[in-house]
């Protein structure tokens, strides 16, 4: 097991840093059976789907719109098929590969815009039919568990203005969210090869990114300067990009500023785009002798038992192990420890951040194959001056899905053979076949910023 073998801070060349030229992209085919299995999922008379800019993720996976100012509805039923769009969305249609009809409705427009000359929102809905005795299911942006709503009404996590509506005009609203988001069984939890080369288009471009700002961290260089050496084309983001440093590192989710990087300061460093995500937490030194007597300790009490998790992480993921285990793994790994890992050691990841976690305290979700992960384990409980982290993207797939990525994608799959090998071969760790990383740097891992030629890895 790796918690038992020494880790040392060795020599390495960095890792592999190719991404795709092509953005790779979804079949209007299959777009088509993600409608028909929402529908077939769905005991109701009609589905509604909610989106806006910030939940945009459903609605991507299901006919490739993200609304990009204003909020957004598609409604399935009766042989039908309609996005209710705002007037500024509704040019942005020609994005889908599929045909939906489409409801231009004024009140979803932003505010100072004519929103006359349209239906309402009411409107739009009683023009295709809803009305009375409906039974109608709607799909938010997250479900809630039991216990967390004591209402008299279903929860639904979605504005009022619209669940309202549909209260008043159907018979019966239900949430039905979980259909694509659950842990378990969610259709959007398990990737297929396209999409896997989508999202692997956005992880690769994550972590070499990030890369790329770390060497261009150095003491009197600022955030913003540091930052610009992202190669950014314009690709969609999944979050407001991070970059921490000094004394504000414990804010670790502010974006970069003018503030000047300081010998030995702590620093965090992240950058989201669909489908992947990549963070880095260190110090800006090049050794421990950079280093004051405050952070004495550093490698041996925070960097070194971190990465031992981050590396059982990877060596534990497989097909079929329940997401509980894994979290009690790296929970009892930890136990000794100066710090803990706050919220999930892994997460689901998609069109946004953080889709759904199976690694959870208590689950019994297993990983299963298709399932896009992102490696996550953020420490708490670490003293002032300090910080560390190494967030990637795998994705876990069996013989089946290997071989049709593989055959569908043969550039993508020597990305990930030649990740695979680097991670075994440079970093020593025991990477299951069934692990794909879809970062260029997964579990590669260098605590001090100005020593590119160093990372922690196992002794061989």
């Amino acid at each position: 097991m790796s918690e038992t073998r020494p880790i040392h801070l060795v020599e390495v060349v960095p890792p592999p840093l190719e991404v795709p030229d092509q953005q790779p992209f979804i079949e209007a085919s299959e777009f088509e059976a993600r409608l028909a299995a929402l529908q077939q999922a769905v005991d109701a008379d009609w589905i509604v789907v909610y989106g806006d800019r910030e939940h945009a993720a459903s609605l991507i996976f299901l006919t490739n719109l993200d609304p990009r100012f204003e909020e957004a509805l598609l409604v399935l039923g009766r042989g039908t098929r309609t996005l209710i769009l705002g007037k500024e969305d509704v040019g942005y249609v020609p994005v889908m590969p599929i045909e939906v009809d489409v409801i231009c409705c004024p009140t979803l427009s932003l505010m100072g815009i004519d929103r006359s000359g349209g239906p309402t929102l009411e409107g739009a809905l009683r023009e295709l039919g809803l009305g009375q005795g409906d039974r109608v299911g709607v799909v938010g942006w997250k479900a809630l568990e039991p216990g967390e709503w004591g209402g008299r009404e279903p929860a639904i996590f979605a504005p009022a203005f619209f669940v309202d509506l549909l209260r008043g005009m159907a018979g019966s609203v239900f949430d039905t969210t979980a259909v694509l988001t659950s842990a378990r069984s969610g259709q959007r939890t398990f990737a297929t090869a396209d999409q896997i080369a989508v999202f692997e288009w956005g992880a690769s471009r994550c972590s070499s990114w990030v890369h790329a700002i770390l060497g261009a961290a150095r003491p009197g260089v600022s955030e913003h300067e540091a930052f610009r050496v992202a190669p950014w084309g314009g690709e969609p983001v999944s979050y407001h990009p991070v970059f921490a440093s000094g004394p504000d590192v414990a804010v670790g989710l502010r974006s970069p500023s003018s503030r000047r990087l300081e010998l030995g300061d702590a620093a965090v460093v992240a950058v989201g785009l669909w489908g992947g995500n990549t963070a880095r937490g260190g110090l800006v030194a090049a050794s421990v002798d950079d280093l004051t007597n405050a952070s004495e300790g550093y490698l041996e009490r925070l960097a070194i038992p971190y990465w031992r998790a981050i590396a059982m992480w990877y060596e534990t993921l497989a097909v079929g192990v329940v997401g509980g285990e894994i979290f009690e793994a790296i929970t009892e790994l930890l136990a000794g420890e100066e710090f803990s890992s706050s919220l999930n050691p892994g997460h689901l990841i998609h069109y946004e951040e953080w889709l759904h976690s199976p690694i959870r305290r208590g689950s019994e979700d297993p990983i299963a194959s298709g399932m896009v992960l992102q490696c996550d384990m953020i420490p708490t409980g670490i003293r002032a001056g300090w910080t560390i982290n190494c967030e990637d993207t795998v994705v876990v797939a069996d013989r089946a899905l290997r071989a049709e990525l593989s055959a569908r994608h043969p550039e993508l799959w020597a990305r990930i053979r030649a990740r695979q090998e680097y991670v075994r071969n440079s970093l020593g760790v025991r990477l299951p076949d069934g692990v794909l990383p879809l970062s260029c740097t997964s579990c590669y891992f260098r605590p001090f910023w100005l020593s590119p030629s160093t990372a922690l890895a196992f002794a061989q």
